[in-house]
């Protein structure tokens, strides 16, 4: 009974007046049970739990909408991201989804996102499954304080029931699956998917709109620091590295996904991790291998044997996407306060499935900013469904369904810091080399890593350069503990005809898709674009 007291208020905010047993702020443990008793999940060989989502094994970023209202709809960027849905369907989806949950089972859990004490965001979130509560309690920064957590006033509440499926005749829907936002009622409503990532992406949406207002730029990258101090971001769509590379046993993890960059230096938003885990390897990447075998940890739609319950992490059967959400404190150096100094480096990653992108490159200020609003990547087949080779992704800012402001607020922010912090910035190729998807072959992470550590030592400052002639790039001639001939894309092709077609191509869909910004833009970035 102590602890079914220890909150400020109750769901009745929600509108929750009524409903079957109501658990608030369990332990692991305490979910662990919950969770295999109801059947949500198998206890796997080394202690994690494995959990599968069904239908929806990623995002639905379609299906997300934020009601129009007075004071937040003045700020939104209105498209094809940010959806408009009128405050009468919310009203109708939220009567009809707290109906459905009077006689249900539900799981509560206090947290915060944010490390940052001056901006941190109290949030609540009300599960359905014991095993999503246990997925936020490693996402968010639980507040474990009995006498703080009676405290603990939410300023937005996410409701999640995976079972129930909106009307969209009724509901205003695209599908039976919803995410709706409300800035004015500060509550998201999430039902029809069971991907848990839903909810993690859902509080960083309002933060992206939230901490612009405050002038603090909120960031869809990870972070860690080295020994002298120096703080390194990393932005990169899923699939590019972001969480591999940030998690370095040489430097201590500040957060693998989302941060705040603020007057005195970066934050995290998080308190746990969320890492794909398809052919993840045990010697390329030990520090995440390891979470894969601990009690805590989050398996979601990782192919697990029933009999013995040995996980299978190359198994793709589910999905590509398979994830692993566990604590920060899971990885040995983490920074556990959340908070570092101001970035000395700027990392910008991509997967180039085309093959012709330089591995790294250092970038100007101009060129970042392009490169920033951009946000290119590839996709690959097994990623997406229905893909059967290679598709270029460009996602604003390294994160477009995740921006409720315009791009170009975000883009301004990081501009002003990044020469205000004199931060350098590089952009990395993690993607192909030698020829594009299906012919050449992936970078080697071992290439990867020593060049990003060459560019964070500072030992790329005493190099020489060239001028990409295509990409219009800054390219390293030489870089300790990489090959000369792997810093110059265009010799590992067997063809460099070839080679240089296919950079034309992709050079001409960076110039097609930054025909949106250049209204917006200063004349000297677009002139930092690829050269057609």
């Amino acid at each position: 009974m102590a602890i079914q007291l220890q909150r400020a208020r109750g769901l009745e905010i929600v509108g929750i007046l009524r409903s079957g047993p109501v658990h608030w702020n369990l332990t692991p443990p305490a979910l662990y049970e919950a969770a295999i008793r109801r059947g949500e999940g198998l206890l796997a060989a080394d202690g994690p739990i494995a959990c599968n989502t069904g239908q929806h094994t990623g995002r639905s970023p379609n299906d997300k909408f934020f009601v129009r209202e007075p004071e937040s709809e003045k700020h939104i960027h209105w498209g094809d991201v940010n959806r408009p849905i009128d405050a009468a369907r919310f009203d109708a989806l939220h009567r009809d989804l707290v109906s459905y949950v009077q006689d249900k089972e539900l799981f509560v859990l206090d947290a915060w996102a944010g490390a940052d004490p001056e901006h941190r965001l109290p949030v609540r979130i009300v599960t359905e499954f014991a095993w999503h509560n246990l997925f936020v309690r490693n996402m968010f920064i639980p507040e474990t304080d009995s006498a703080k957590r009676a405290e603990h006033v939410p300023q937005f509440t996410v409701i999640a029931v995976p079972s129930f499926r909106s009307d969209p005749a009724r509901h205003g829907s695209r599908s039976d699956c919803f995410i709706f936002v409300s800035f004015a009622k500060q509550l998201v409503l999430i039902g029809g998917t069971s991907y848990a990532g839903e909810m993690k992406k859902s509080i960083f949406t309002i933060l992206n709109y939230l901490l612009p207002l405050k002038g603090v730029l909120p960031m869809h990258c990870s972070a860690n620091v080295g020994r002298d101090g120096d703080t390194a971001l990393f932005f990169g769509l899923s699939g590019t590295g972001k969480t591999t590379l940030s998690s370095d046993p040489e430097r201590r993890l500040l957060g693998d996904d989302e941060h705040g960059w603020t007057d005195r230096g970066v934050f995290n938003f998080e308190g746990g991790c969320y890492a794909k885990t398809i052919k993840l390897s045990k010697d390329a990447e030990p520090q995440i291998y390891a979470t894969t075998r601990r009690f805590g940890t989050v398996l979601e739609n990782v192919v697990i044997d029933p009999e013995t319950r040995q996980l299978d992490l190359d198994d793709a059967s589910l999905t590509e996407n398979t994830r692993a959400s566990y604590p920060l404190d899971y990885i040995d150096n983490a920074i556990l306060t959340g908070v570092a100094g101001h970035p000395k480096n700027v990392v910008m990653l991509t997967a180039d499935a085309y093959g012709v992108m330089p591995p790294i490159a250092r970038l100007t200020p101009d060129r970042a900013m392009y490169h920033f609003l951009s946000g290119y990547t590839a996709r690959v087949a097994g990623t997406e469904k229905g893909l059967t080779g290679a598709k270029a992704v460009f996602s604003t800012c390294f994160g477009a369904p995740f921006l409720p402001l315009n791009p170009n607020v975000y883009a301004r922010m990081l501009g002003e810091k990044i020469a205000r912090h004199q931060a350098r910035v590089w952009l990395v190729n993690t993607g192909w080399t030698g020829g594009p998807y299906g012919v050449g072959s992936r970078m080697r992470i071992a290439h990867t890593r020593a060049m990003i550590n060459a560019a964070l030592a500072g030992q790329l400052d005493r190099v020489s350069y060239r001028v990409d002639p295509i990409f219009n790039i800054e390219v390293p001639t030489t870089c300790p503990g990489v090959p000369g001939a792997v810093l110059d894309p265009r010799s590992t092709w067997s063809n460099a005809q070839a080679y240089d077609e296919q950079a034309k191509q992709l050079a001409a869909m960076f110039v097609d898709n930054f025909k949106r910004f250049e209204a917006d833009v200063d004349a000297a970035v677009k002139a930092a674009g690829p050269r057609v």
